[in-house]
Parts: structure tokens; sequence; C-alpha cells
């Protein structure tokens, strides 16, 4: 992480940056036992990017305890799922999957068209009354996402939109792209002290392509200025989360004791797993 930065021309200041490290063709720029714990209920990122087959070599792996979100920044993924069905996500798409009390998958997104892709991942920590409830996957096109300003509203309310993305309350998750020196404020909604943004391409109020900068808590909008060759970023806030986080390694919970039972869900579906992962055509999101 680097020192704390200011920008005087920001309402509401940035106060950190980072650039993560790297993993391949993935960046972790958030993890739970770092800026996830400030910034919870926002608890991992991970920008993602390279050659479009990077998407079809992922392993199945399992998750409980937490939504993901994956947007594209760049190019496009094709997805088959046998709840949510066929269909290609690109700029403002969406893959949310509430992982709730276990799930496995990995293998339900695939190289689309695009030669390369980039994007983000996010994961939520969720509240207990979710955590280890039902698993929720949808994957929702483009077309479907709505628009305010120069925003898709990739997860939340905002203005007089909302998101069709399942997800709680109390949280916004939006992709932007701004032109050359363009600008744009971002009112908070009310109680959404969290907030930090994330780019993907170009510069934004002294931060540039591949990092994160996380703003003081606070209620002030947050005024946004491209630099000169526009900039492309996703941008967060929420109430604060007010749980702890209790971490496996692919789980997030708010108490050992709902951590077990998430584990326990998870090794529960483990003898489901008897799909060949490179066998061609749908494969199963193994769900608690």
């Amino acid at each position: 992480m680097t020192a704390p930065a200011t920008v005087e021309t920001l309402s509401r200041q940035i106060v950190y940056k980072t650039r993560g490290r790297g993993h391949g063709p993935i960046v972790r720029l958030m993890s739970p036992g770092d800026l996830g714990e400030a910034l919870k209920p926002f608890v991992f990122l991970d920008l993602f990017g390279g050659k479009s087959e990077f998407m079809g070599s992922m392993p199945l792996h399992p998750h409980s305890g937490i939504a993901t979100v994956t947007v594209i920044t760049e190019g496009d993924v094709h997805f088959d799922d046998p709840v949510s069905g066929s269909g290609t996500i690109d700029y403002g798409g969406v893959e949310w999957m509430r992982a709730g009390g276990g799930v496995w998958h990995g293998k339900e997104m695939r190289a689309g068209a695009s030669a390369e892709i980039k994007g983000f991942q996010l994961w939520i920590a969720l509240p207990p009354e979710l955590e280890n409830g039902a698993v929720d996957s949808q994957y929702i096109e483009s077309r479907h996402i709505p628009q305010v300003g120069p925003a898709r509203l990739v997860v939340g309310r905002y203005a007089e939109a909302q998101s069709p993305v399942r997800a709680p309350d109390g949280l916004n998750y939006l992709l932007v792209t701004l032109g050359a020196g363009e600008r744009w404020t971002y009112v908070p909604p009310a109680g959404h002290e969290v907030a930090w943004l994330a780019l993907s391409r170009g510069r934004l109020n002294g931060a540039e392509a591949g990092e994160m900068a996380v703003f003081k808590p606070g209620l002030e909008p947050i005024e946004l200025v491209a630099g000169p060759d526009g900039a492309t970023f996703v941008l967060a806030s929420a109430v604060p989360h007010p749980h702890d986080l209790v971490t496996g390694y692919y789980s997030v919970h708010t108490s050992p004791e709902a951590l077990a039972i998430g584990e326990a869900g998870i090794e529960r579906l483990r003898a489901l797993l008897t799909v060949d992962p490179a066998a061609p055509g749908q494969v199963p999101v193994f769900r608690g």
C-alpha cells in the first residue's frame, strides 16, 4: 500500500492507494485481512486480464458466506449455467453469485469472441441471515443493467434506478467510463460511509490504471475528474458491515460457528464433484 494521498479537488478525499500484488493474470487489490477489514462489506477485489482463454482455465472451487460480483471492463465472456442459461457478458454485464451455505463453481464461464479480456471480481460479506442461506446466481447481460449518466448500476439503487441483481440492501457497485477530462459527481445514498474505486484504464483524481483508491469515511459527494485519456473504473459505496470477518480459505463468515456450518456444507457437496472439468457444454454449479 502506498503512503496516504489527498486530492484537493475532491469533496471526499482519497486517503489510500494501492496496486495490490500480482499473481499471473490476476492482481489482488484487497483481501479480508487488509483493506477488507476497513471496507467491509467489500472484502476482496481482484483485477484480472489477459488472453480470453484464461476464463476457461479456472478450476472448480468452493465458497460460502459471501457473494461474488464479476464485471468485464474490456472484451467479453460466454456463460453456461443450468439455471440461468447461456449468453454473453461484456462491458456493463454482470455475474452475481451468492454462495450462502456452500457452492462449488468455476467452469460456468469461458472465453467469448474477444481475444483478450479485462475485469474485476469482488467479494461481498453477507449478513447473518444470508451467510448460510440458499445459493443464488445470476448472469445479466449489459442491456438489462440500468445506466445513470456515465455509470452502469451493477448492484444496488442509485438516483431513480435499481439493479436487477438480488443483492442485500445498503450497497452500491457501479461501472463507469468517463471521457477525456470529463467530470462526474457521485452522491452516496444515506448511510454509505464506505467508498472506494479501482481503475481498469486511464487516470482519475490522481489514481492510475491498476490502482485501487480508498476514500475517507463520510457521506460527502465524490467528485471525479478523468485524465487526458479518459478512465474506466468501478466505484463502490456501502453502509458499514457491523459484523466480524471470520475467514476460511474460500469463505468469509460473521462468526466461527457460521464458518463451521458453511465449510460443512462445502464438504457435503464435494461428493457431487463427478463432472469432468474438460467436458464441453454446461457444467453444473453445485449448490448447497
